[in-house]
């Protein structure tokens, strides 16, 4: 079994927001596939879709940096290896539009991923990286001397990237679908 976890804050004021693109996907991936409304699972802090014993689809319900406990508590209760775990989120590093697939390594300053491995105890799990831009171009392009990536991350994708986060969420959907068919090494290859 394989859990799908889609990053972002609960409520609907972060709709829509560049750091609620792992909900995005994962909702976007419910309607492609015609899947049963969200339960909201208050024993594991999430909503769920539970497709038999293959796979669940997880939004954690407690804000970014607490994601980790909803992502430990469904991977205790179903006895899901680290490596089964595969966390769709938005990337500051990677520039807008751009999707990279790992295995491992740091959080990079996203409190999210940070809570994972910490709640897991090991950064061994897969991860779906969208990127949302970096600080540089956002700075230059918006004329700011200073950039802050906690204001960035929780404002809203303007009309002029639309076109490009809807083709990216097409892509992260793809993503998840090799990883799950393929296999991590084709995932890779196929999006890095």
């Amino acid at each position: 079994m394989k859990i799908i976890v889609g990053l972002g804050n609960p409520g609907e004021q972060y709709n829509n927001t560049r750091h609620n693109l792992g909900f995005e996907v994962l909702e976007e991936f419910r309607r492609k596939n015609n899947l049963e409304d969200w339960n909201h699972e208050s024993k594991f802090k999430a909503e769920i879709i539970k497709l038999g014993n293959d796979l669940i689809l997880v939004r954690p319900q407690t804000f970014m940096n607490e994601s980790g406990l909803a992502v430990s508590a469904l991977a205790n209760f179903f006895k899901i290896a680290p490596e089964d775990v595969i966390v769709i989120h938005d990337d500051l590093d990677l520039p807008l539009g751009k999707i990279k697939v790992r295995l491992g390594g740091s959080g990079a300053g996203h409190h999210g991923v940070e809570s994972v491995i910490n709640r897991l105890g090991t950064d061994q799990f897969v991860r779906v990286r969208l990127g949302i831009g970096n600080e540089k171009s956002h700075a230059e392009q918006h004329k700011r001397l200073s950039f802050h990536a906690e204001g960035f991350v929780l404002e809203k994708f303007p009309p002029k990237e639309k076109s490009e986060v809807k083709a990216m969420i097409k892509q992260g959907i793809k993503a998840l679908e090799v990883i799950f068919d393929q296999g991590l090494p084709i995932a890779q290859n196929q999006f890095n």
